[in-house]
């Protein structure tokens, strides 16, 4: 699995996903129509074709390919990769959807204190889960997009930024072709196989709407033991668990996305070594195309991983895993009982996880980021440990906060997070500034108490020693 961050990309990924496209070739997403073997002469009309369509319009006012990233290109490519062969949704199939929501979330009721958070359940083909989370992939993609394309003009002095403007803009425009083509192949492929709107953990769908996608749902049943209908409740009682977070914890979304923008802001070039390979480049090898992907292959080009983006990875992978966590243990608690088959189903998603499919591929390519199985399990066996120890309300109460949430050592040790919390009691969670407030106003009487006990007539003021004594 890559771990480079959105916009590049590794040869050896590139072609291990290249041997795994559906049939038709490695050249049939391609939009310039480039095959693994070379150039074909007899689709030069086709290429100029495409490559006229992409830019034409690159730029105007209102164009969606008009910012860091062409999403235009992006939307036509990931629908151009589903094909003309999916399966419509039928009405059964959205009626079905409809009525395992609302079981889940009476379910749900009774295994956490947040209410139902979805104010309306859909169901989605793969082309309405592209349009449906086009807007939130714009909010992950533009700030990193932006951070990698500014850094080549922000280098030049201020002369030759002037000189070089319209090449400059022209280099930026299809910088946001190339990362638009890279972001259609990925959510072309990742619309095949996600299940739900937050199967990756990430709030992609519209605010409040819970959704599910019946034709993956099915090709995913297909080889379990388990009912498709019972598949279909469980999956749903997930995404209405997940919602339940996102609809009602208000700074949590804001927390997961906002990780994604930090990360972009602490990107950084490393253009001493990109001095260093311009000197030994033979201008006339760049005339081989594969002498300049030998070259681009190196690592020069890449961006250097910083301090800030580290911290603000492990920040979004802790909460990522909290969230996943909670969600599991919820889930369990709540269908646990009457569907037999819940345990089974919660580890083939796990592992669907950890196997990196194209869900953690994207998110791996789009941040640098990979999800570890084995935080995702220490947070739900915290989540477990809270639940039976401190009980539901306190378990569902840490979220009040962001403050109060366990951070990444706390997973590798819970012991010492859990018996803080059951020492403080449940209502300890309820109100984190007025807890705040009154610890405040605790060690101000104590010091007011203090002063005014060493001031008492005929000391002569402070009695240091006595002080000392009493400490």
């Amino acid at each position: 699995m890559s771990d480079l961050p959105f916009g590049f990309s590794n040869r050896d990924d590139d072609d291990a996903r290249k041997r795994g496209e559906e049939p038709g070739g490695p050249d049939a997403n391609n939009p310039l129509g480039f095959g693994a073997g070379g150039f074909d002469p007899s689709q030069l009309g086709q290429m100029l074709t495409s490559l006229g369509q992409m830019l034409s319009g690159m730029g105007q006012p209102g164009s969606a390919s008009a910012g860091p990233v062409n999403y235009d290109v992006a939307k036509r490519l990931a629908r151009q990769q589903l094909g003309a062969d999916l399966t419509p949704l039928t009405s059964g199939a959205a009626s079905a959807v409809t009525d395992a929501a609302h079981l889940a979330e009476v379910w749900l009721d009774g295994a956490t204190t947040l209410p139902a958070g979805a104010a309306k359940t859909a169901a989605w083909t793969a082309n309405d889960w592209i349009e449906e989370t086009l807007q939130t992939w714009k909010r992950l993609c533009d700030p990193v997009a932006e951070q990698i394309s500014g850094m080549w003009t922000s280098q030049l002095p201020e002369d030759a930024r002037e000189f070089a403007g319209p090449m400059v803009g022209m280099l930026s425009q299809m910088g946001g072709l190339a990362f638009g083509s890279q972001l259609g192949q990925a959510l072309g492929q990742l619309a095949k196989e996600v299940l739900t709107s937050t199967d990756i953990g990430l709030p992609l769908g519209p605010s409040g709407t819970a959704a599910l996608l019946p034709a993956a749902i099915s090709e995913f049943s297909t080889g379990l033991e388990q009912p498709e209908s019972e598949i279909l409740v469980f999956l749903a009682a997930r995404e209405a668990a997940h919602q339940r977070l996102f609809g009602h914890i208000p700074w949590l979304r804001q927390q997961v996305l906002g990780a994604v923008e930090d990360y972009a802001r602490g990107i950084k070039m490393d253009f001493s070594a990109l001095e260093q390979a311009a000197q030994g480049i033979d201008p006339m090898a760049l005339s081989d195309p594969s002498k300049l992907e030998e070259i681009l292959s190196q690592g020069t080009f890449e961006p250097q991983t910083t301090p800030e983006q580290k911290q603000a990875l492990e920040r979004l992978e802790t909460l990522l895993a909290l969230i996943e966590g909670w969600v599991e243990v919820v889930v369990t608690e709540a269908v646990g009982d009457r569907l037999p088959g819940a345990g089974a189903l919660a580890e083939t998603l796990r592992r669907r996880r950890a196997t990196g499919g194209p869900a953690e591929q994207t998110f791996a390519t789009l941040v640098g980021l990979e999800l570890r199985p084995r935080k995702l399990r220490e947070a739900a066996a915290l989540w477990r440990r809270l639940t039976t120890d401190a009980g539901m309300e306190a378990r569902d109460g840490i979220w009040a906060h962001p403050d109060l949430l366990p951070d990444s050592d706390d997973l590798d040790s819970p012991a010492g997070f859990i018996d803080s919390v059951i020492g403080g009691g449940a209502t300890a969670f309820d109100d984190p500034l007025a807890q705040l407030a009154a610890t405040e106003a605790r060690e101000r009487d104590e010091a007011e108490r203090k002063q005014a006990a060493s001031d008492e007539p005929g000391t002569g003021g402070p009695d240091l020693g006595k002080d000392s004594d009493k400490s």
